[in-house]
């Protein structure tokens, strides 16, 4: 067998995630290259390396390239230059000569010797980060890959932040388990979570929050990690008597691996779900036509592996990943192991082979998926679902949130046409962080959601059940506490988020109570695409020194979403004393003042939402200047309430929003309300109620909708 070469690189120890390092790269010649040939160098799709750039030595990830040989290497960096899921690509082209057996391509990526800092490597643990190499000797553009590549090991950087996790709900006089997370600037976990044991009530092991439900106390817990000095305050917790009712169970249902996109393996990725995230519920989406009969049975075996009853619930599943005109991603799950894979197309299978027919449109999938046996949610990513094509009791939830943004508008589509949906959220993570799934070093990208399942216990009937009843609420990767309950006239029976109320001729009476992560700057109550009502946890503020601008939105429903919104705000009249940015999630491209008049930054949103925090020195005086690559506008701090001064730019839902946050020292976290719902007036469509939350922090959450008639 004909060998092309050999590769190594002269790392030969673990790097840290997101550093700067010199990395050289060194490919050797086994058989001639001829002149106009090439040396292809492929990395992952989920990778956010610095990008490899020869041009501006003093800048970052400049990189250069030698050769022995008697001819010239001209580098040429493609973002999509080869099969995913290495989509990433170098191209070393050989010209004005050859390379001939024994001589040498060396990259040195990161070179610091004209004053670049080096190359930064990507932000996310990896135990083989591959420097894949392909040879086109022949000059014939047919690549041949090497016998092996080299490999890096790439580990998490020291600590700077802990993330305190409990569980949301505990029997009242038992002992429960806290945990402890690590996490270094990019959010990977440093080190195993730690536990530390509480019980509610007791003295010096909780916090007093509030209440919620009917009088309940509500806790958090505070835990400090002794070796690194870092502490953090949990989750709100709420202690309640073992009465039967449903509990809550936080999951992520949507998340790859190194088998099809994203990176390490299936077994790393359901491990970290379990020990690092805490959570309760996880499942495992690979695009389906990545994924080989055999590693259908790989994700059918360790979904059966982890599943533990009482403990941690999985669901076998892969993405329905089909164009959007013939129906959209759609992340498709089995109540157990052992069933169908039924693919989009067989593009990326050997041969394209399968023992199992594809489904080439969204409506054939759901006529051979059983709702006894199956479920699955609407989904936005590369490709967006359509709504159009859905089947009732089996397309249980639109995913409106993920690490993709956010997409309300999926859930109004769905609503619009009539569909028993719910509204979850989960990460679509590549980077085996599930439940955890920070976006890394993009400039746009949010934090992966979460869906808190209502259900009497952990364990797949019951979990299954809820989430064919919609008996789950969304967030944005936080824990709060959501209870939307109603009871249809003054005494009728008790029904919850997700369930179809037959109300007839009584009104509804709707109870909320939200305990947030954070302080609440209101509470929506909506029916359908219609807002009823927007409730505001406390007075006007007094003083009027703090305000809120948030930008939001998206070009368009497809790829091409990415709104930049690049730009500055100046203020006049008055001076900035602080500044808090509100989802600039990449710790390198944070906002920036120049002076306490003038801020700048760079973001984009791709339909979820980011901004700024600011607290003035003279209250409601002045006036600021925004100015961005979609909106320019005078805002007069005069002219602000609670409710928000909205710009819309066009576009899918693009928007600046502008409003005032209660004066310092206002923390409300909770939230409580009754509202009297009437019922659709006759021949009316049914109504969808649901309430979403709003939070200081960026934050957000989603009930289920309640549909009554």
């Amino acid at each position: 067998m004909q060998k092309y070469g050999t590769a190594h690189i002269d790392i030969d120890k673990p790097v840290i995630a997101g550093s700067y390092q010199t990395v050289r790269y060194t490919y050797a010649a086994e058989h001639p290259i001829d002149d106009s040939g090439y040396i292809k160098l492929v990395f992952r799709f989920a990778s956010d390396f610095g990008v490899p750039q020869f041009t501006e030595p003093e800048d970052d990830n400049f990189s250069t390239v030698t050769t022995d040989g008697d001819c010239r290497i001209e580098p040429r960096w493609d973002p999509k230059g080869h099969t995913r899921p290495w989509g990433k690509a170098l191209y070393l082209k050989i010209t004005g000569g050859y390379l001939d057996t024994g001589e040498t391509i060396t990259v040195v990526f990161g070179d610091t010797g004209q004053g670049s800092p080096g190359w930064r490597i990507q932000t996310f643990c990896e135990k083989t980060f591959e420097f894949k190499t392909f040879a086109d000797p022949y000059a014939t553009y047919r690549f041949k890959e090497l016998e092996s590549s080299p490999i890096m090991e790439i580990v998490p950087g020291p600590p700077v932040k802990a993330v305190c996790i409990a569980p949301s709900q505990v029997k009242t006089g038992e002992d429960f388990a806290v945990r402890l997370r690590l996490e270094d600037r990019w959010g990977n976990a440093a080190g195993p979570a730690k536990s530390f044991t509480c019980r509610f009530p007791s003295e010096g092991g909780g916090e007093y929050e509030g209440r919620f439900g009917s009088g309940v106390n509500v806790f958090t817990v505070r835990v400090k990690d002794e070796d690194s000095g870092l502490s953090a305050e949990s989750n709100p917790v709420l202690p309640a008597a073992d009465t039967g009712a449903p509990a809550m169970w936080w999951a992520d249902f949507h998340g790859q691996t190194e088998e099809t996109i994203g990176s390490n393996t299936i077994e790393e990725y359901y491990t970290y779900a379990r020990d690092c995230a805490v959570l309760d519920i996880c499942a495992h989406q690979g695009n389906d036509f990545q994924v080989t009969d055999d590693f259908w049975s790989k994700i059918n075996d360790a979904s059966r592996s982890f599943y533990e009853p009482g403990k941690f619930v999985t669901f076998p599943g892969y993405e329905w990943s089909g164009n959007t005109p013939l129906g959209g991603d759609r992340n498709i799950y089995h109540k157990t192991e052992g069933g169908p894979i039924y693919r989009s197309s067989h593009d990326l299978l050997p041969d394209e082979a399968s023992v199992y027919s594809p489904a080439p449109t969204a409506d054939d999938l759901f006529q051979r998926l059983s709702v006894d046996q199956s479920f699955a949610f609407a989904h936005v990513g590369g490709r967006y679902a359509d709504t159009a094509m859905h089947k009732e009791g089996l397309e249980v939830a639109m995913e409106i949130h993920s690490a993709w943004g956010t997409f309300e508008w999926l859930a109004k589509d769905a609503l619009s046409r009539g569909h028993t949906i719910g509204i979850c959220a989960n990460s679509d993570g590549h980077k085996c962080r599930p439940g955890a799934s920070y976006p890394g070093a993009g400039k746009f990208g949010s934090y992966g959601g979460l869906t808190c399942l209502l259900a009497p216990s952990l364990t797949r009937d019951d979990i299954f059940q809820a989430l064919h009843d919609r008996h789950f609420f969304a967030a944005t990767g936080n824990r709060p506490l959501l209870s939307v309950t109603a009871r249809a006239g003054s005494n009728g029976e008790p029904f919850m988020m997700g369930d179809i109320i037959a109300a007839g001729n009584d009104f509804l009476e709707l109870e909320v109570d939200y305990y947030g992560t954070a302080p609440i700057d209101y509470l929506e109550i909506i029916d359908g695409n219609t807002l009823l009502e927007r409730i505001f946890p406390g007075a006007e503020p007094a003083a009027g020194n703090r305000l809120k601008l948030v930008w939001s939105g998206a070009e368009r429903k497809g790829r091409a979403r990415q709104t930049s919104w690049d730009g500055h705000l100046k203020v006049s009249g008055n001076r900035i004393v602080k500044a808090d940015p509100v989802n600039f999630w990449n710790p390198d491209r944070q906002p920036y003042a120049e002076d306490g008049t003038l801020i700048r930054w760079e973001s984009i949103t791709t339909g979820g939402a980011a901004g700024l925090v600011l607290e003035l020195q003279e209250g409601r005086k002045g006036s600021l200047n925004f100015c961005s690559k979609q909106l320019d506008c005078e805002i007069s701090a005069g002219d602000l309430s609670q409710e928000p001064t909205v710009f819309r730019v066009g576009g899918l839902e693009k928007q600046l929003a502008v409003y005032l946050l209660p004066d310092n020292g206002c923390t409300e976290r909770h939230l409580v309300l009754k509202r009297r719902i009437d019922p659709p007036a006759p021949g009316a469509a049914r109504r969808a109620i649901y309430v979403k939350a709003v939070q200081e922090d960026g934050h957000f959450a989603w009930s289920s909708p309640m549909y009554v008639y």
